[in-house]
């Protein structure tokens, strides 16, 4: 009875870390996907209505790039804009289910979607370089003019 009750502390303490690690570092990542009009849904009700979009963001000496897995599109069916110091991601997902298959796992989201993340930086939308291969959109964002540094008064 103890190695059982082991394992399933185990199990517990495991799950309930991944849900931890989920919740700290990914929250931004949940996106809800549905349809464009207010309070309606277009995705077939048997498929979840939340995925996850899982980002990266780093930076060089001369501009920020985003990465973002959305697997299943096609570059034609994404949107992507810069608004003030936020990227904001948004598409479409067709639904690809239909009546006559049997399913015995539902895990893909289906419908419109909004995914907006922070930029670090101010930067030149102009200069952007966009491109979506694998599944991942890879936005590359120049880094705008930096405000030379000012010194500041010490007052004694």
């Amino acid at each position: 009875m103890k190695p059982l009750k082991n394992l399933i502390e185990h199990s517990w303490q495991s799950l309930t870390e991944g849900w931890r690690e989920l919740l700290t570092r990914s929250t931004g990542a949940l996106t809800h996907f549905g349809s464009e009009a207010a309070g309606k849904d277009d995705s077939p009700s048997e498929f979840p209505r939340w995925s996850l979009l899982a980002a990266e963001t780093w930076e060089t000496a001369k501009s920020v790039v985003i990465r973002v897995e959305i697997p299943g599109m096609n570059d034609g069916d994404l949107a992507v804009e810069v608004e003030g110091n936020t990227l904001r991601i948004g598409g479409k997902k067709h639904s690809g289910p239909t009546q006559q298959r049997r399913y015995h796992l539902r895990e893909r989201a289906y419908g419109s979607f909004e995914r907006r993340i922070p930029l670090p930086h101010g930067v030149d939308a102009e200069e952007a370089e966009v491109s979506y291969r694998d599944g991942v959109l890879t936005v590359m964002l120049a880094k705008s003019e930096p405000l030379p540094p000012k010194r500041l008064r010490i007052s004694s």
